[in-house]
């Protein structure tokens, strides 16, 4: 079965009853296996079956229960462009309505407060004629949407919003028209300014929600834009002839010149620079980038000449990669957004429901004390529109996703990538932090410590000798000593005979002589007896030299894999936010002993096969180091430690750019920074946080309000306005998470 995940863009969706609606009419479709919905993003992600059905038809079936769908483009973000134009139609529809309200409404205050018993004829007429203007353009929108609901066999938030004007504008007319004709006496109120007010107050909240919602996903839109669009690709004469980005393909030879924007990943082939790579990694210093080394598109060439081969263009990107996991976090779902979903489909029916027995429940209670008809049904329509207005569950509906979106974002920005929701619960209640050491806490590659001598050697000769030999060979501790000589500006002189001998070193001839350098055991097998200072046989390199049946210990090279700068530091914020550490290596123990002594790790485990780190992690698990069930979050680099980091309850993988479909942890830190641990949590922690105090607030809004509505303690202007305010303060409530501490 070939199963594709897809995302879809879709129109028209304003609650979280449109959410179920949407996710209903795709699960609808043969094939189709899971759909879930962003409201806060306009997205709908969806995972079928390619043999069964295709994403065309997935879209047709969403156009058709009325939301307009369509693909995502690959390279260009068109919701961003539709949520532009959706802001400035909202926009336009309430200075519209303030303008047909607002001042009305002052001077009928006004007029009320200096002449409380004069009845003003003129501003009935002149009500009457602005709330029909607001309904027929500022309503618009809404009821067109609510009948086209009807027509579905469903309903929405803008149902109760059409019905709610309709009510108190259908009440006030025929009120004004009895008591003009002479069939009904006069009415104890009217609401053409309530029903001019309330369209008036629902186009501003969906312009600030519009605007919050926009802002909302704001990282992700500038990773989408940060690619260019054009390349210079050179062409079968080696010059440089400028091409779109799209038609670039695995193999091509690009030029890229100081200032501008790597277009693809690639691998640079010629020339040396400082590339910024902020918006992949969150480091703001550029780091320098050689020959041999890998790029990736989007970041900036900053002050060097570049040719790179394309090794990754499309889907296949770093870019595209990181964008399309962020999306995926933002469409996942939590158990509660689920529960949250099932409310909001059968919400508007029960509201329904709720304001037919609310309008019973107010002509009763006006026939049995004797009101007059015009001062029940004004009661009634009061307490009505009020109830239609205030239920809608809108707020409900962006609780989630709206602090989805702006927290993945912030880390997608920051080198931070949540690939779900699920890692998001689970990182907040992490309490154990185990470490892989190597390319976590220490930069994962050898460096030369110290160099010790024979007698009559030179430490810069000794050197000298060993980088000559070394310099063709491919293995880390080689690199290492070569790095060193050239930076020490030792002379590395050209060889006449060079041999590898896997796992022990290398031999070559250097100057007419023969030198070996490698490990003990290569010496061994070539006659050595005697060697300069012994040391840790795992960190060592020896060089010797055969001369004749002379067998001479130049000295040896001792390695060791530094600590990153900001291990020290990440560790200590880990330990000022309560969190266990734990430190695991398939190195010796001396060495994890010194590491984890410098560090502040009080625990730790040496000699660790990579196969055995699962297991130690299901030991945490089962009884913590304290002796209690632990919840583990295991950091390591996303290759050697994918067991580990599977088993984990949280895995967090330390990463690169280019290495982002690699990596398997729950969390990927792209910078390979460790101090992205901590702001990973807290970040996590801040998030759940927020989540809680939307729903809160969602909840809480409606539970209270219905039945104040309902018992004719809210006016429907009131009603507009604290709705309106609902949906802001959310999605504001979720914004508040951009500003917080910032590592």
């Amino acid at each position: 079965m070939a199963t594709d995940e897809m995302t879809l863009e879709v129109r028209g969706m304003n609650c979280a009853s449109c959410v179920a609606h949407v996710e209903k009419a795709a699960m609808a479709v043969p094939g189709v296996e899971d759909c879930r919905v962003n409201l806060a993003s306009g997205r709908a992600s969806v995972r079928l079956d390619a043999n069964r059905t295709d994403l065309q038809a997935v879209a047709d079936a969403i156009t058709g229960s009325g939301y307009p769908a369509a693909a995502q483009g690959d390279h260009a973000d068109p919701h961003s462009h539709h949520n532009h134009d959706q802001t400035n139609i909202w926009f336009h529809r309430a200075v519209a309505g303030i303008i047909l309200w607002f001042p009305l409404e002052l001077t009928h205050w006004i007029m009320k407060a200096l002449m409380p018993h004069h009845e003003h004829a003129w501003m009935t007429w002149t009500a009457l004629i602005t709330s029909t203007i607001a309904i027929i353009y500022v309503g618009r929108g809404f009821y067109s949407s609510a009948f086209a609901a009807l027509r579905r066999g469903t309903t929405n938030m803008d149902t109760l919003i059409a019905m709610g004007a309709t009510v108190a504008y259908g009440y006030s007319l025929v009120a004004v028209a009895g008591q003009f004709l002479g069939f009904w006496g006069p009415p104890q109120a009217i609401y053409f300014m309530e029903a001019t007010g309330l369209l008036a107050l629902i186009s501003l909240g969906h312009w600030l929600e519009a605007r919050a919602r926009d802002s909302a996903g704001h990282a992700i839109r500038q990773l989408m834009t940060l690619a260019p669009a054009t390349a210079l690709r050179f062409d079968a004469s080696e010059t440089p002839v400028e091409v779109p980005v799209s038609q670039i393909h695995r193999g091509d030879q690009i030029l890229v010149r100081p200032g501008d924007r790597v277009p693809v990943d690639g691998l640079i082939i010629a020339g040396r620079s400082a590339v910024d790579e902020s918006m992949i990694t969150g480091e703001p210093l550029p780091a320098l980038r050689n020959v041999g080394d890998e790029v990736v598109g989007g970041t900036i060439n900053t002050d060097g000449r570049l040719t790179i081969k394309a090794t990754r263009v499309g889907r296949e990107s770093a870019l595209a990669q990181i964008v399309q996991m962020v999306e995926s976090a933002q469409t996942d779902k939590p158990p509660i957004q689920r529960l949250a979903d099932k409310i909001a489909a059968v919400f508007v029916p029960a509201v329904l429901i709720v304001a037919l027995i609310t309008a019973l429940g107010w002509y009763l209670f006006g026939s049995l004390h004797h009101w007059t008809p015009g001062h029940t049904w004004a009661m009634l329509a009061n307490a009505v529109c009020s109830v239609l207005i205030i239920a809608c569950p809108c707020a409900l509906g962006l609780a989630l996703p709206a602090a989805i979106m702006v927290s993945t974002g912030i880390g997608a920005r920051r080198g931070i990538l949540i690939r779900d929701i699920e890692a998001l619960q689970i990182a907040e209640r992490i309490d154990t932090i185990v470490l892989d050491k190597t390319g976590t806490v220490t930069e994962g590659r050898p460096t030369v410590r110290s160099i010790n001598t024979a007698d009559g050697v030179f430490p810069q000769t000794l050197l000298a000798i060993a980088a000559s030999a070394e310099q063709f060979s491919a293995h880390p501790l080689a690199k290492a000593i070569v790095a060193k000589a050239r930076a020490d500006g030792a002379a590395i002189s050209p060889t006449q005979s060079f041999t590898s001998i896997p796992g022990l070193g290398v031999i070559a001839d250097i100057d007419g002589k023969k030198f070996l350098v490698g490990r003990k055991a290569l010496l061994e097998e070539n006659g050595f007896t005697h060697f300069s200072d012994p040391a840790d046989p795992a960190t060592v390199v020896y060089v010797g030299q055969i001369a004749g049946d002379s067998h001479t210990c130049l000295g040896s090279i001792n390695f060791s894999d530094e600590i990153k700068p900001e291990s020290k530091r990440a560790i200590a914020e880990l330990h000022q936010m309560n969190l266990k550490s734990f430190l695991l290596t398939g190195d010796t123990a001396a060495s994890a002993e010194q590491v984890a002594k410098e560090l502040g790790i009080s625990q730790f485990q040496s000699g660790v096969k990579p196969g055995q780190k699962a297991d130690i992690i299901r030991q945490f698990q089962q009884a913590g180091a304290d002796g209690r069930k632990s919840i583990v979050a295991m950091v390591g680099d996303g290759i050697n430690d994918a067991p580990a980091l599977a088993v984990a309850d949280l895995g967090i993988a330390i990463g690169s750019g280019s290495d982002v479909a690699k990596e398997t942890g729950g969390i990927v830190l792209v910078s390979g920074n460790l101090l992205g641990v901590a702001a990973a949590i807290r970040l996590s922690r801040d998030t759940m946080r927020t989540i809680r105090q939307n729903f809160f607030l969602a909840f809480a809004y409606n539970v209270l309000a219905i039945p104040l509505a309902a018992f004719g303690l809210l006016n429907p202007l009131i009603a507009a306005a604290a709705m309106a305010l609902s949906d802001v303060t959310v999605i504001g409530n979720a914004l508040r998470l951009r500003w917080r501490r910032r590592n």
